[in-house]
């Protein structure tokens, strides 16, 4: 069996423990050094908004053989530029995205397609989203993001308590910063499909967080009647029980995720499951570094700044102190006893000089006789 086989039974137990919480400080680096690229990349890219947010028009080709290049460049030509989206929808049919910026008429366009690419206006589908449609899109999916963001935190805050709320609300927004951020970097089209897969990474990375905190709160229940654990280490330890169950849990979503991301987006070209899957590809990632390196060292160091917990770690170092000081005499004792049989063993004839005879040692004479009849009648 490997020795890494029960892993988790060892972190449960406390035999194995990672320190997560007194390295909040790198942990805190790393999440704010992406979260800089994140805002970086917002900031000069800024999020390719789908055609249900923006507005325009969109094209739908039906002609077996037609390529991708093709479409492009037939379209390019139309608009004067390289702004229309071009993609395969995964039934061999392609998607043009026009935008509402561009001013060349949607019966024009459909008639230089149906030119440049031999393809009869039949097989040429046409929807036209206006600008208004996109704008209430787009407000409805903030106002639903917002409510949510809301409702969690005051779910956390009546279960748990408000430093917990506040903790879990910044790793939340720090999963949906990055993965913003990475969908500016990376330029992949914002659609609905997106929001829905926000919307799904939140609520994945509020269950993980929440298991965790859990966790957390049994293992501090009745703290401050002790003086063996402060708080931060009490927190550590219930983060170390759960974090194999936070693995695993992460490991199994991600691989039907990097199914649809890779397999299914990549080589199979269906670029419409990109919308969904990368956003659940990096909101789950971000999610489970968050539950574990962000939420719980934030809650220690919340917790620790109350004055009960401030407390507990006064008498917690006292405590400690008092142990290393008693350790540290008993040592000294230890030696001088040692140091002390050292000598005894030594015995006094090695301290006589050589060609003397010391003193010989005569054992005490046994009263053989004493109590015992002489024999004499």
């Amino acid at each position: 069996m490997s020795r890494f086989s029960n892993l988790g039974h060892r972190l449960y137990q406390g035999e194995v423990s990672f320190d997560f919480v007194g390295r909040r400080k790198l942990w805190y680096s790393i999440s704010a050094a992406i979260a800089l690229a994140a805002v970086i990349g917002l900031t000069t890219v800024g999020l390719h908004l789908g055609i249900e947010f923006k507005g325009g028009s969109v094209y739908t080709i039906k002609k077996p053989g037609l390529t991708i290049s093709q479409a492009q460049d037939s379209v390019d030509k139309i608009v004067g530029d390289s702004t229309p989206q071009v993609q395969a929808t995964g039934d061999g049919q392609i998607r043009i995205q026009v935008s509402a910026g561009e001013k060349t008429p949607s019966n024009e366009v459909v008639q230089k397609l149906s030119s440049d690419l031999s393809v009869s206006q039949e097989n040429i589908n046409t929807e036209v989203v206006g600008p208004s449609w996109g704008q209430q899109v787009s407000q409805q999916a903030l106002t639903g993001l917002v409510i949510f963001l809301i409702l969690v935190t005051a779910y956390l805050a009546i279960a748990f308590e408000w430093r917990m709320a506040l903790a879990a609300l910044v790793a939340l927004i720090h999963d949906l910063v990055i993965t913003i951020g990475v969908y500016a970097l990376v330029g992949f089209e914002v659609s609905p499909g997106t929001v829905i897969g926000f919307l799904t990474i939140l609520g994945y990375s509020l269950y993980d967080t929440v298991v965790v905190f859990d966790t957390v709160k049994e293992n501090t229940k009745g703290l401050e009647k002790q003086n063996k654990l402060t708080y931060s280490e009490a927190a550590n330890a219930g983060l170390n029980q759960t974090l194999v169950r936070s693995i695993n849990t992460t490991v199994v979503a991600l691989l039907p995720v990097a199914a649809l991301l890779f397999i299914g987006g990549g080589l199979l070209g269906a670029g419409t499951l990109n919308d969904i899957s990368l956003a659940l590809f990096i909101g789950l990632s971000a999610g489970a570094y968050s539950s574990i390196c962000v939420a719980t060292p934030l809650l220690a160091q919340l917790k620790e700044q109350a004055p009960d917990m401030r407390a507990l770690a006064k008498r917690v170092a006292l405590r400690r102190a008092a142990d290393a000081k008693a350790a540290a005499k008993a040592a000294e004792d230890g030696t001088a006893l040692d140091d002390a049989d050292d000598e005894s063993a030594e015995g006094p004839e090695d301290s006589v000089p050589v060609g003397m005879v010391g003193q010989r040692n005569q054992p005490v004479s046994r009263a053989r006789g004493k109590g015992r009849p002489s024999g004499k009648h």
